[in-house]
């Protein structure tokens, strides 16, 4: 009996931290910002499970049949807890936070009750110091369990809706395995017994019905059908259509619509390389879409392309998929171009190859993951891996909506010697957007080839190096691995957008 109670105890420390897991990552998701989102649900979650704690010692009669409830109790709110708030964020985002602290609360209350029951109930069969030592070691070897197979195993496996609704079965599971342990010493095991199965019912409902549930979410979120759909270790890819235009979204932000998407990437591309007529050798650093690689291949003196993308399951869609690899005509598969799966910050640091052109193609920095992709520590790095006239390019987010974080990625490059040459370029989808070349020397403007471009012509090119009033430059901090100011700056100022 103690030896099932103290592993009851590692699997509720497992339960408990998946839960607070899925709710941090699924707000970090929804809500961007992932150091900001993880500390407050952190925070919250601890300091309710001293709540509960504290509300432990008002449980003084039948301490097996009330630890038997909360079981019940914490399985089916943490269980249910990530399709819960994904359909609170697409039917009623107003009130998303709230509801996603006091979800946080209540499960932290509930486990927090937990431990104090189990050592009230081990306490007669165990000397305090052996009690506190076993109890608090499987409670911790539970948690770390737990934090190692969710962002490795579970999340992208079988995703956070299923994963809650899977630590809610154990949660019951316990629950029968008590009932069944101390069936003798309960006054009511029937009732109890009605209750456990009742929700380990739902629950099991739900983790056979999660795809359906996700869906159901998901088509409220996006407005056009979802034609494909994964959670990766990295991020959540949405592919939609509508008619015959395909839309890209990584964690519920755009990432470019087949519509206008060949004017963001002919903008990022041939200014730049346009005035290289020798490059011979290019990087791409994210981009596994393969857009900027389709654009970089109409250039015959190219004779390699490396792409660096995070996360494979990106490069295998767009290596697979005919409507997208027709999209980006069939770049990833050219023989021209080799793709890494590495992050990009630390194949710069390994890597020991040269290149004339550099293609930064980053989602925009939403969080500090993102963000260190964009500070002088990166850019001395990609400095070191380029050749002596060779140039980089960055996309840089909107001047116009995010006017001091494109000023600030400016700012960040010249602090390393860079001299650089802003523009921008109006697509429809994101509006007016942003973008960077760098290098050692002077940029010189060259004339785009029309039989390149759809978009792009000689006469248009210049005037995309000159700024309106609303766009021009504003003074801003250098975005540095320690303060990540570009991150503050970017919150910020597209908050004010959204609302």
């Amino acid at each position: 009996m103690r030896h099932a109670l103290l592993f009851s105890v590692f699997v509720i420390a497992s339960c408990g931290l998946a839960y607070e897991l899925i709710a941090g990552a699924l707000a970090s998701y929804l809500l961007g910002d992932s150091v900001t989102q993880f500390s407050t649900v952190i925070g919250t979650y601890l300091f309710a499970m001293g709540a509960g704690s504290w509300l432990s010692k008002y449980i003084t009669r039948d301490l097996i049949g009330r630890f038997i409830q909360i079981e019940l109790m914490v399985g089916l709110l943490g269980g249910f807890s990530a399709i819960g708030l994904f359909l609170v964020f697409t039917w009623l985002p107003g009130p998303f936070q709230l509801v996603l602290y006091l979800v946080v609360f209540g499960v932290g209350v509930l486990v927090g009750l937990e431990i104090p029951l189990v050592m009230r109930i081990l306490k007669r069969e165990l000397a305090f110091k052996d009690l506190v030592s076993q109890v608090l070691t499987f409670d911790y070897l539970g948690a770390l369990a737990v934090s190692i197979l969710f962002p490795l195993v579970l999340a992208p496996q079988i995703g956070m809706v299923r994963t809650g609704l899977l630590f809610g079965l154990l949660n019951v599971g316990v629950a029968l395995w008590a009932l069944h342990l101390f069936r003798d010493q309960l006054p009511a095991p029937r009732w109890l017994a009605t209750q456990s199965w009742t929700v380990f019912g739902l629950l099991l409902a739900g983790f056979a019905g999660a795809g359906q549930l996700t869906t159901l979410a998901e088509s409220h979120l996006y407005s056009d059908e979802i034609v494909y759909a994964e959670t990766t270790p990295y991020q959540r890819i949405v592919v939609t259509r509508w008619r015959d235009d395909l839309r890209l979204f990584l964690n519920n932000n755009l990432q470019f619509s087949s519509h206008d998407e060949y004017r963001y990437h002919e903008a990022l591309v041939h200014p730049g390389l346009a005035s290289l007529p020798g490059a011979k050798r290019v990087l791409v650093l994210g981009g596994g879409d393969g857009l900027a690689v389709r654009e970089v291949l109409k250039y015959p003196s190219v004779e390699a392309v490396t792409v660096v993308d995070l996360d494979p399951a990106m490069t295998e869609l767009f290596s697979a998929a005919p409507p997208l690899v027709a999209l980006n005509a069939a770049s990833l598969k050219s023989e021209r171009v080799k793709v890494v799966n590495a992050d990009a910050l630390q194949w710069l640091e390994e890597s020991r190859e040269y290149f004339d052109f550099i293609v930064i193609d980053f989602p925009d920095p939403a969080n500090f993951a993102l963000g260190k992709l964009y500070t002088s520590a990166f850019y001395r790095l990609l400095e070191k891996r380029l050749s002596a006239r060779g140039l980089v390019v960055v996309q840089s987010t909107s001047p116009l909506y995010a006017r001091q974080s494109f000023w600030c990625v400016v700012t960040t490059l010249e602090s390393i010697g860079f001299k650089t040459a802003p523009y921008h370029a109006l697509v429809p989808s994101f509006g007016e957007w942003g973008f960077i070349i760098a290098g050692r020397q002077e940029f010189s403007i060259a004339a785009v080839d029309p039989e390149k471009t759809r978009f792009l012509t000689p006469e248009t090119v210049p005037g995309l190096f000159a700024f309106p009033a609303d766009m021009a430059r504003l003074p801003a901090e250098v975005n540095q691995l320690n303060n990540q100011v570009l991150v503050r700056y970017f919150e910020a100022e597209w908050r004010k957008v959204i609302r």
